[in-house]
């Protein structure tokens, strides 16, 4: 039964960050026009559609969209089946990694659902200083980015599982 609650876990979470992120995006994309912004927070914060053809800082953004599409389509599929695995492997010992992987593995299947339908992503949360822009980002990459964080905790304080 504790392993039936475990996938459950996983389940639940990756499916709230999937509702959450394209419902987000799907907002963005009926109700602004690619690069409109919206002032939220002068100097501070924006939403602003933009489409990331890229990776993480726009990684890749230049390089050839079929070789973009391979990189990652190929590898992003290649990391969530590993996170999936890894979480296999914790979930049950590790509940607070759990919570980080099953965060990971959602922001990757939400990105993932946008490089299949657009071929890039759908980027819109915009945080800057005066001129200095932090890139933009969205659900799925707060996800991400929580979920490392728990990840890299966990791997600091060596509270991992043994392979």
């Amino acid at each position: 039964m504790k392993s039936m609650a475990t996938w459950t876990r996983l389940t639940l979470i990756t499916s709230l960050i999937l509702i959450i992120d394209q419902f987000t995006k799907y907002l963005i994309k009926v109700n602004m026009a690619l690069y409109e912004r919206i002032v939220v927070i002068e100097n501070l914060f924006n939403i602003t559609y933009v489409m990331n053809p890229g990776g993480a800082f726009g990684l890749f953004a230049t390089a050839s969209p079929g070789l973009r599409k391979f990189i990652f389509l190929f590898l992003s599929s290649i990391v969530a089946l590993f996170v999936v695995w890894f979480y296999h492997r914790c979930a049950k010992d590790y509940i607070f990694l759990s919570y980080g992987l099953a965060l990971i593995f959602g922001g990757a299947v939400g990105n993932l659902i946008d490089r299949f339908r657009y071929g890039m992503v759908v980027d819109f949360l915009d945080f800057y200083i005066g001129s200095a822009h932090w890139p933009a980002f969205n659900v799925a990459d707060s996800a991400i980015t929580i979920g490392m964080g728990i990840l890299v905790y966990h791997i600091l304080s060596n509270k991992v599982p043994d392979f």
